[in-house]
């Protein structure tokens, strides 16, 4: 068994919807400015952003997967491992369902966040959900300033054999953000990273710069608005009704 453990960045958002940094920026600064071993790419309903990273890939000391944030008819829906766009305002279950058929791996945001799926009051349904929708990993940390009261939700309502794996994504919008919450994994590239989800033991962790980052997004969010209004049609239904 492999006693190396390694961290995954699995939600982070670059300008082909709206983050602020280009792909070569975001590679270029996981690589020399974390201790990341790989990345996902997770654009607002686009994987163009994702497939260029991909693409990148041995130009640099990171492994990258595909992902989406997908925006459904309840909430935020992350594929990971996917190979194909898949489209905005479908069910979270039909969502997950094309994320499945694709072989990847359907992961739930900020899962209580008022862009989540079971939203900051959700708690009650929670485990109905884990019946109905079959989901594969629970973002129990995000890195985003304002999600704390969200994040300590998850981490509570997470209490392991639940058949889920917990993971934990910096949500980055810019470039100091990447990595700021993490997935801690056994092995150290992005195939052993797919075998440690589905062994369900990954863990989310968060870094350091708590404040330093709030202050950074405080700064940046005007530029963060106008990405967002530039890629409106990427963007816009953070609930789709």
């Amino acid at each position: 068994m492999n006693d190396t453990w390694s961290k995954a960045d699995l939600h982070i958002h670059s300008h082909h919807s709206d983050g602020l940094a280009t792909i070569p920026e975001i590679m270029k600064h996981a690589q020399d400015n974390t201790d990341l071993s790989v990345i996902a790419i997770t654009d607002h309903n686009t994987i163009e952003g994702a497939l260029l990273a991909k693409s990148l890939e041995d130009d640099f000391d990171i492994e990258v997967v595909v992902g989406e944030e997908i925006s459904t008819k309840s909430g935020h829906v992350i594929g990971l491992f996917i190979e194909e766009h898949i489209p905005a305002g479908l069910t979270v279950a039909e969502t997950i369902n094309r994320i499945s058929d694709q072989g990847g791996v359907a992961m739930i945001p900020h899962p209580f966040s008022n862009q989540g799926v079971f939203g900051p009051f959700g708690v009650k349904g929670f485990g109905a959900a884990l019946n109905e929708l079959a989901f594969h990993a629970l973002e129990t940390y995000n890195s985003m300033p304002f999600l704390v009261y969200a994040n300590r939700v998850a981490a509570k309502v997470f209490a392991g054999g639940q058949g889920i794996a917990a993971t934990g994504g910096s949500d980055a919008h810019v470039l100091q953000g990447i990595g700021k919450g993490y997935t801690l994994f056994r092995g150290n590239t992005a195939a052993e990273l797919r075998a440690s989800i589905d062994a369900l033991e990954t863990r989310a962790e968060t870094g350091r710069g708590g404040l330093g980052i709030a202050l950074r997004y405080a700064f940046h969010f005007p530029r963060i608005q106008r990405q967002r209004e530039w890629n409106w049609e990427r963007c816009k239904p953070e609930r789709v009704r």
